[in-house]
């Protein structure tokens, strides 16, 4: 065993694994990366086809972003964003403004997408206390959600294997079924239904909204659940249903956000404007953390007040709205801009969705589903997962495995040849799996 990989296994403990299990299939040593590529110490190259943990957006090592954290990293590296601001972050709350719903007005920065929900969560809990609704402390989600690891992020999400030894710690919400059109929850298939599935939220409401602050989602598509991808009609219909019963709508864009759905924003699929926007991952293009908490200038007003009167937000993070991640953040926006990267999405989107339905013919594909540069398919065996993700390594692609779910969640920067060669190899490795 190389001696970097001893050292690894003797003082490292991974995310979201079984360190027993790496003796036996190791970690893959990465030396550098560039574009859509992870280069290990001998040279070979794996596409990065799930974009860092979803986070990746204009490639890795992007110009651009490398002069701009230089640059902003020998003027000013960190500062306390108390009593104290910098140009980066007015500029970044600025740019944030001017391309979320229009009803956001307000920038409340941290550092991932857990304190970024954690604090959509708590805004919403005091902003009723703020005007005198104290009875409103509950939240609504979907049973199948994922909001991030922390306490107040797991008790808004769905239990799983992945949080379930935790379950004693969470605090009370309320969980409507999952919009999952492959298993619908009101039996009906996505041809003919009406989107009944709102039906049982609505019932929640109707019984429950004198007590509830927020119903929290992720618009379009719900990522670690399972990459279900639902209609653009049950986000349209939960926000009318938020609005109708005066509760506040989060709208977790912390995966879906910039550009991974085709759009900057997965609402604005449905035109929704939500009272709390959370934001992550490819807001620096996974260069450096960075978290933003969106809302609206009525939801601000309501903590605006008297120290005395209790009104004051008493929540920060260490690297709130840190000099060089706003820099990484502004130049990904610039290069949005200057690239045209989503009128590229629209077109490799389409690509990628025609690409995905020859997948439909394979004995062990249950179900295919794509939207954006975000594709999935879910598979009948879910014990092959491990099998899909050596046979990936060895053909250049990373596969990581969801459950029974294997998925694309590519970089908006992949071009069409290297688009074509990930098609073209995940099918041939999807195909040997014997159902």
């Amino acid at each position: 065993m190389d001696k970097w990989i001893k050292k690894d296994l003797k003082y490292n403990w991974h995310p979201y694994t079984q360190m027993k299990d790496c003796r036996a299939f190791p970690p893959v040593m990465i030396e550098k990366a560039g574009g859509i590529k992870l280069y290990d110490r001998s040279g070979n190259f794996y596409y990065d086809t799930i974009a860092s943990w979803w986070c990746n957006v204009h490639g890795h090592n992007h110009p651009r972003i490398v002069k701009a954290i230089t640059e902003q990293a020998g003027r000013l590296d960190h500062l306390l964003f108390a009593g104290f601001t910098h140009r980066g972050a007015i500029l970044l709350a600025e740019r944030l403004v001017s391309i979320a719903p229009e009803n956001l007005k307000r920038v409340f920065f941290s550092d991932n997408g857990s304190t970024a929900v954690e604090t959509a969560l708590k805004m919403s809990f005091q902003y009723w206390r703020n005007i005198g609704k104290k009875a409103k402390t509950g939240f609504i989600a979907l049973d199948a959600g994922y909001h991030g690891d922390t306490i107040g992020a797991m008790s808004v999400g769905g239990v799983s294997l992945f949080n379930e030894i935790f379950s004693s710690l969470f605090f009370r919400s309320f969980k409507a079924p999952s919009p999952y059109c492959y298993r619908c929850p009101m039996r009906k298939t996505r041809k003919s239904c009406s989107v009944e599935c709102l039906g049982p939220l609505e019932d929640i409401l109707k019984k429950n909204s004198n007590k509830v602050a927020a119903i929290i989602l992720e618009p379009l598509v719900m990522a670690a659940g399972g990459m279900i991808i639902y209609p653009k009609e049950y986000l349209a219909g939960a926000a009318r249903l938020a609005k109708k019963h005066n509760v506040h709508l989060i709208a977790d864009e912390v995966a879906t956000g910039f550009g991974r759905t085709g759009r900057m924003f997965a609402c604005e699929h449905a035109s929704v404007k939500p009272d709390f926007m959370c934001l992550s991952k490819g807001i620096t293009s996974g260069t450096l953390p960075l978290g933003a908490t969106l809302t609206t200038e009525k939801i601000y007003r309501a903590f605006y007040g008297d120290y005395e009167k209790k009104k004051t937000f008493y929540h920060g993070h260490t690297y709130t709205a840190n000099p060089i991640a706003c820099a990484a953040a502004l130049a990904s926006l610039d290069i949005f801009k200057e690239e045209r990267t989503l009128d590229k999405v629209r077109e490799k989107a389409a690509l990628l969705r025609n690409g995905l339905e020859k997948f439909r013919g394979l004995p062990v594909v249950s179900d295919v589903r794509s939207i954006g540069m975000i594709g999935a398919l879910e598979l009948a065996n879910d014990k092959v997962g491990r099998y899909i993700y050596k046979e990936g390594l060895k053909r250049r692609l990373i596969l990581r495995p969801l459950g029974n779910i294997t998925y694309l969640f590519l970089p908006l920067s992949v071009d069409k040849q290297e688009l074509r060669y990930i098609l073209d190899n995940t099918y041939h490795i999807i195909k040997s799996v014997r159902k």
